[in-house]
């Protein structure tokens, strides 16, 4: 039951992240001959070049041979998902053609196109599937080269879409702006995915460690780990008190050690995917 209701979950969040992405691509990107990069954009450019056809149907037709593969290197989860994603998208994009289009500089269709379409994509990215097409060159890229943001990735794919449509549309003008509208895109995926993944962790120097450790195991629930530490001027032996928290709780562990010892040092860093008990597992799917 529980794995159903995480599957239409994801669906939902899949179809959200497609209409999203719709939204931008035509209100903003299409009216000023901009592109997110993509399968999207080399349809675009195909159409323009042909005279004919929708973007939405091209897209599709493109895909094809590209999930033979994606189902081979990535798995099933990803390929069905995938599936998904690539129709609604160009089901969506079609749909949603005919839509008032709000009248904008190039500059403004840029930067708004690709913020909305990167929410989009990035809402989508976050099931472990894709919208198709290059996103699934995108992924393979990033099982080789997995320490790189999977936004970069993309951004680095769709500079190249990006200078394909220049050369069509004959005007370096548009290649600036889509190189605005693929940038902005790159960072919003990297936001939107990794956004909700960054936790905190603790250095904690203090004499009370063995109460601001037994009070963050049982208020806050979270491991603690004693790591032994000298003091450089007074040569003292101490413990290090070095724990993992979300974001939302480290309000309260700066309170707990404050009450406990005011006079405690106290160093917080970012941390992001933070593995283990209480946080996040390993999948070799993650992104």
């Amino acid at each position: 039951m529980k794995k159903q209701l995480e599957r239409i979950c994801d669906i939902l969040k899949i179809a959200v992240g497609c209409a999203v992405f719709s939204l931008g691509f035509n209100l903003f990107l299409v009216p000023n001959d901009l592109n997110a990069g993509g399968l999207s954009g080399l349809a675009m450019v195909l159409v323009h070049m042909l005279g004919k056809g929708s973007i939405g149907t091209i897209t599709a037709l493109i895909n094809l041979p590209l999930f033979a593969l994606a189902g081979l290197k990535i798995g099933k989860k990803f390929f069905v998902g995938s599936l998904i994603g690539m129709l609604l998208s160009s089901v969506s994009i079609d749909l949603l053609s005919n839509l008032p289009v709000p009248e904008t500089e190039p500059l403004i269709g840029g930067l708004y196109g690709g913020v909305i379409c990167g929410i989009g994509l990035g809402l989508v990215f976050t099931t472990g599937a894709s919208t198709g097409g290059s996103d699934i060159i995108v992924r393979l890229l990033k099982l080789k080269y997995q320490n790189a943001p999977i936004g970069t990735i993309s951004f680095c794919f769709d500079a190249c879409v990006v200078i394909i449509t220049s050369i069509v549309f004959r005007d370096i003008s548009v290649a600036l702006y889509s190189g605005v509208a693929v940038f902005l895109t790159g960072q919003v995926i990297d936001a939107v995915v990794y956004r909700f993944d960054y936790s905190k962790v603790a250095l904690i120097i203090t004499k009370e460690y063995d109460q601001v450790a037994k009070a963050i195991s049982d208020e806050l629930e979270r491991g603690v780990t004693f790591l032994h530490g000298e003091g450089s001027y007074t040569g003292v032996q101490t413990k290090v008190v070095l724990t993992a928290v979300r974001k939302q709780q480290l309000a309260d562990l700066k309170r707990l050690v404050a009450e406990i010892d005011p006079n405690a040092f106290v160093i917080v860093q970012e941390a992001h995917q933070v593995l283990g008990d209480g946080f996040s597992r390993y999948s070799k799917d993650a992104l």
